[in-house]
Order: C-alpha cells, then structure tokens, then sequence
C-alpha cells in the first residue's frame, strides 16, 4: 500500500521545455506490454498478533516481525535494510514489505494465471504457518484491525512512515493515522498494451471500484464495536489525504492519457526526496514545484527520475498508474478473496469482449453517480443505488461478465480447470447476499458483544 523504491542515481533529462513532459510520458510508455506479455500481480495484507492476548506482534523482540523476517531470510528472501532495520524482503520477482503498524504484505511475483497467483498465495501461506506455530502467532484477514486503540499499535521503524508520513497525516488529515495503522488491503495489478488500452482499463476500473468495495467489504468493527461501516477501511481512506486519494473525475474521462495523469500528479506534495538514505520532507511543495525550483534544497537539475518513480507509488488513488494499473479499493480478506480479487479484474480486463461488455455497462453512468455511491457502498454494501440498479444488481452482472472473460481466456490448471473456478467465492456472496463483512456480524457480534476469540479464530488465515 505505502512503498518507496530506492534505486541508482539517474538524472531526469528534462527537456528545455518541460510542458511537453516527453521523459515522463517515456516512463509510462514503459509499462507497455505486447498481449502475449500481459501478467497479474497481487498484494495482500495481514495483521500478526499474539494468540496470548491478541496483541499485534512488535518489531522488534524475542517474537516480533524481525524474529519472522530471520525465518524468511532462511528460506532463501534477500533483506533490504534501512540503517539497520530490515525494512523488507526480496526473492525472485516478489517481495515482502511492512506498512506503517506492522501490516505484512506480500507482493507476489507477476504471473501470467490465477493458478499461479493462487499457488503462490498457497505457498506463503504455509510458510507463515509454520511460523504460527513456532511462535504461537497468528495472521489474520481483515480491512481493519478490530480491537485496540490507535495508541495501542507497535510502529515500524521506517523513516518515511514515522518522520515524514505520521506528522504530515496528524496535520492534514481527520483519519490518516487510522489509514496508515490499522487499515489492510488486498490489490491487484495489470499490464496495458497501449496508452488507449491504458485509458479504457482506468475507465473501467475507475466507475466500478465501488462495486469491488463493496464485494469485498471485510471491516465491520473497530475497537471491539461495530463501526457503522460495512467497510471502515473504506471509509477511513475518505478521510486521509484527500489531495491523492479517492477517485479523481480524469480518471473517468474517454480523453486520458499519460500526460493526462502526468498533469495530476505533478500538483500532488511530495512527502520527501531521499538522499544518502536521509528523507528530506517536501510536504509543502508539489512536484511541480520542485521542477520550478521553489524549494531552496534541491535545485530542478537535482531532481531525479528516481524522485518521480517514488512521488507516484505515494498517490493511492482507488486506481492507480504506474509502468502498470493498481487496483485498491478491497478490503484485506480470506483465501479465497486473495484468489478471487485478481480473477475477477483479469475476467473483465484481459478479455477484449468482456472488456467491452463492461465499458457499455459503465457508460450509463456519470461521475455524480460514481460518488455518490462510492460513498453510499460504505454504510450500506452493495444495497446502495448505483443511479437505478442496486450494487447486487451491478455486481451480478459483472461477475457474469468476469466469468465469461475468465472462460474465453482458457487458462487451465493440471486438472483442466480454467480460471473461473476463482470466482466461487464471489458467486457465493451473491447468491446469499452477504458479504464478509454482513457475514462477520452474524457470526461474532451478538446481544451488542463483538466475540473477540471466535472472531480472531475464524479469520486467520
């Protein structure tokens, strides 16, 4: 969710005039894949608590998230340090990360199948099982953790988070630190094959992100209470930074393009420009302005391609550009939603007919719509009115669509299956009508009581 890349210093050549942002536009056109190239990414979340008391596990101590980083590194994962504190993990194409309040986040490999994504969810799994039983611990899968205060979760010691990130929230933000904290997502990634394909995929992506909310909303508590949200994660994202969240009207637009999203980004505020691995805060300076050399530490000729690459991965849009197109609007949640999120995007966006069947659903709708419903899914799930359809009307569909897509894609597994055998989880919530999160209430919050061990229990992983 929160990630800064670091690399080798690269000058930025910028051209004499720097409003045609022809080496920033080259920095997107390098995500353009051929279709025979096309792969799927996924990133999870979960919280680590002790089965003792439920407590998150630290970062440090006897078991804490380094004691579970030395079992990684033994199996064979790089650590990425920052001074001394392993702040993440590396192994072939994938990589383990921390957020802000200890969140464990694996963010997998591109792969070209959902058999595959689902294998390599599979395989992490049972590593971290292992390792719930050395050290008597468990991972659990929610949007938002339930119990406790803010005040109560250990904090990862990364610079980013705790100089630059949690002052700036405090300052900005009603419900930034809760974001940061104590919130967990599940995404997935995709590839274009053009700036076109780029622009119909953020489209789409864009007017049905309030859908996936809701389909996947897992995060009906907060402190041992109900929230009064189906999904408090969502909700919490509304009230962070509102100058790179939510679902910006350009991404909606048949006119997009890289420069497009090129021109939003560079009037976003930088949160800081790393240099000798020291973070220098930008929070009060957009990108723009930096490249207009409007702050006294970095002259425009000092500014670094690798400077842009981190600005961008700091906008958490609901959908997201990067070298490729990030989904964020789910909450973190069990196996089959980490298998079921990229099947479903993958049905719809890697199949030029069901691609196409979607863009002619969304085109009913307008921005207002798109808003007002987005906002609507939080409180009340999928029974909230997309302009004339319910969310369950909508979401039906699209999953029809999704399965279609995902059967003329025809990528089987050993035993012949194709990769609509994902969407069982998904089909399964509509034909109950209740999502994890309505499903969450029945089962541990009874005569006004949130069951905290049933609750821990039935969704660890």
């Amino acid at each position: 969710m929160l990630k800064i890349l670091i690399s080798t210093k690269s000058r930025l050549c910028f051209s004499a005039d720097f409003r045609k942002k022809s080496d920033l536009i080259k920095y997107f056109e390098k995500g353009i894949k051929n279709t025979s190239e096309i792969k799927i990414g996924t990133e999870h979340e979960k919280f680590i608590y002790h089965k003792s008391d439920l407590s998150l596990v630290p970062y440090s101590g006897d078991v804490s998230i380094n004691s579970i980083f030395d079992d990684f590194i033994k199996d064979g994962w790089t650590p990425i340090k920052e001074n001394e504190n392993i702040i993440a993990l590396n192994k072939d194409r994938a990589s383990i990360t921390l957020e802000p309040g200890g969140q464990f986040e694996l963010s997998g490999a591109p792969l070209k199948t959902i058999h595959e994504t689902c294998k390599e969810i599979n395989n992490h799994l049972a590593f971290t099982k292992k390792l719930e039983e050395k050290y008597n611990i468990g991972f659990l899968g929610l949007g938002f953790f339930p119990i406790g205060e803010l005040k109560d979760v250990p904090m990862v010691p990364k610079k980013r988070y705790s100089e630059i990130m949690t002052p700036y929230m405090k300052s900005i933000s009603e419900l930034g630190l809760e974001m940061m904290y104590q919130s967990a997502t599940v995404q997935a990634n995709f590839d274009y094959i053009s700036e076109s394909d780029m622009q119909r995929k953020i489209n789409v992506s864009a007017f049905i992100q309030p859908i996936v909310t809701g389909l996947f909303s897992n995060s009906p508590f907060k402190n041992s209470k109900l929230s009064g949200y189906e999904t408090y994660r969502g909700y919490v994202w509304t009230k962070s930074d509102r100058e790179r969240t939510g679902i910006p009207m350009f991404l909606t637009v048949k006119t997009l393009s890289f420069e497009e999203y090129i021109d939003y980004a560079l009037q976003v505020p930088v949160y800081a420009i790393i240099r000798d691995n020291n973070y220098h805060n930008c929070t009060k300076y957009t990108f723009q302005d930096l490249l207009d050399g409007k702050n006294n530490q970095f002259a425009p000729d000092d500014i670094l391609i690798e400077d842009w690459i981190n600005h961008i991965s700091t906008i958490f849009t609901e959908v997201r550009l990067k070298t490729f197109i990030e989904m964020r609007g789910a909450d973190a949640g069990s196996y089959d939603t980490l298998c079921a999120l990229p099947a479903f995007w993958s049905g719809i966006l890697y199949q030029e007919e069901a691609l196409e069947e979607t863009i002619k659903l969304i085109s009913e709708f307008e921005y207002d719509d798109l808003i007002k419903f987005r906002s609507d899914v939080l409180s009340n799930g999928l029974n909230s009115l997309y302009k004339n359809k319910t969310g369950w009307q909508l979401a039906e569909k699209l999953i029809n669509i999704s399965f279609e897509g995902l059967k003329k894609r025809s990528k089987k597994n050993l035993y012949g299956d194709d990769e609509t055998v994902h969407l069982d989880y998904l089909f399964e919530v509509i034909d109950k009508k209740e999502t994890a999160s309505e499903k969450a209430k029945k089962l541990y919050f009874q005569n006004n009581e949130l069951n905290i061990q049933k609750l821990f229990e039935g969704e660890s992983f």
